[in-house]
């Protein structure tokens, strides 16, 4: 709700806090601090408290290689969701002679076209949101998984326990919780090399399956709405430049806020584009703009629309300004989708990073800034220098298509070949490894 206290007071914590005696919730702490290692230890004792169930032993190991891999996907989210929107385009490019996928959904009974799109990209899907944790244990189990992969981690309404009884031989986190689960039953963790750096691989306790380019799977077959909407029917002036941030409102803090009311006081007609995710967050930003001198006329919150619409409105933005601890995730993907360019400061644990990976991924490293000051002198140059920002809009509208980040086959084959070389070592009887995956451009 952005209500921060005096200052930035509730950003001042003991940072012990959950680290040593009683665990906290890892994922809300991503947001306050940006920490890989106190991450790691809040993860290790968190998971240390809750997951107490002995696993229970694999059926014998195959003896021959299988013809198709077996992989079983385990989420809340099989719906009109963040993840869904990322995760939509992989499970429907996996190579059926190769793997058969399952999806276990047990989140809220859904329907619509994105539930839909889950069930029809798999082979077989299973609604177990009314199952007991031991009966989808059971299930699962007697799919004879070789993969699991946990799309929740320490999320809400997270069923991650359900792991700890071993699903599968060899089990993934991966895309729901950025950063480590800390707990022993977890194989592997889906990263990339600037999501997960060398100087930060040691606060990740999984092995690491490192992609090329990104991690984040992404769908170009993403739809986006043909509007004839202006500016204006979203409450935004039809001059002026349109800062935008459509990430969610616990992502801001008052270091993010403070750069972004100088810049509206330096940019003459200029508007925040933010997220309505509640009202008490509209009214406390508001009120915290009001403070800073700025009109609280001059941020604009739009409203939760159908995901293609969504996308659609991006066009009346003019740049979209990252959050610190918690990057835009899906919202950074939204907006590059949406030919919209994005400024971001690149922090030190996963979630910091994870819109540097897209630049990156997207071949704009160059929006791609690594302290405050740095963050805040490039958008005001964009900001007052539109050729300069209309050259990096026809930039990314040629690498849209053409840079790995939307080339939802060609991560799908790197995806695809990080789970085989992850089942290799367990089928030849080997520990798990950091697996390093090699460029496919098929």
């Amino acid at each position: 709700v952005c209500d921060w206290g005096e200052g930035d007071g509730v950003y001042h914590f003991d940072v012990g806090l959950g680290v040593e005696g009683d665990a906290v919730s890892p994922f809300a702490f991503l947001s306050l601090e940006d920490s890989a290692l106190r991450q790691q230890q809040r993860s290790v004792n968190r998971s240390r408290e809750i997951f107490k169930r002995e696993p229970l032993p694999l059926p014998a190991r195959r003896s021959s290689y299988p013809r198709r891999l077996r992989v079983g996907y385990f989420s809340a989210d099989f719906h009109d969701h963040a993840t869904l929107f990322l995760l939509s385009g992989l499970l429907r490019e996996h190579d059926a002679a190769r793997f058969e996928v399952h999806a276990y959904s047990y989140g809220k009974r859904a329907s619509g076209g994105w539930r839909q799109k889950a069930e029809e990209g798999v082979d077989r899907f299973f609604d177990v949101s009314d199952l007991s944790d031991d009966a989808i244990v059971d299930l699962a189990r007697s799919h004879a998984l070789d993969i699991a992969i946990d799309l929740k981690g320490h999320t809400q309404h997270t069923r991650s326990q359900l792991f700890q009884s071993r699903l599968a031989p060899v089990q993934i986190n991966y895309l729901g919780y950025p950063g480590t689960m800390g707990a022993e039953f977890i194989d592997f963790l889906i990263a990339d090399p600037v999501v997960v750096p060398k100087d930060q691989r040691e606060f990740y306790s999984e092995k690491v399956i490192y992609l090329p380019h990104c991690y984040q799977p992404n769908d170009d077959m993403r739809s986006i709405a043909e509007t004839t909407t202006t500016r204006s029917d979203f409450g935004l002036p039809e001059a002026g430049f349109v800062f935008c941030c459509f990430n969610n409102t616990y992502k801001i803090s008052p270091r993010e806020f403070d750069i972004w009311m100088r810049l509206l006081s330096q940019v003459d007609g200029s508007v925040l584009w933010l997220y309505k995710a509640n009202q008490w967050a509209e009214q406390n930003l508001k009120r915290e703009a009001e403070r800073r001198g700025v009109a609280a006329s001059r941020l604009v919150f739009a409203d939760k629309l159908p995901h293609s619409e969504h996308l659609a409105r991006h066009k009346h933005a003019d740049l979209f300004v990252d959050t610190f601890n918690v990057n835009a995730h899906t919202t950074a993907s939204d907006a590059l989708w949406s030919g919209l360019p994005l400024v971001t400061k690149q922090g030190q644990q996963f979630a910091a990073r994870v819109a540097a990976s897209l630049l990156h991924a997207v071949d704009l490293p160059e929006l791609v800034t690594t302290t405050e000051d740095e963050y805040e002198a490039l958008i005001l140059h964009l900001a007052t220098h539109p050729k300069k920002l209309e050259s990096i809009r026809q930039k990314l509208r040629k690498n849209r298509l053409r840079a790995p980040l939307f080339n939802t086959k060609r991560y799908t084959r790197n995806f695809e070949q990080g789970l085989r070389m992850a089942y290799d070592l367990y089928h030849n009887n080997n520990q798990p490894e950091d697996i390093w995956v090699q460029e496919s451009e098929t």
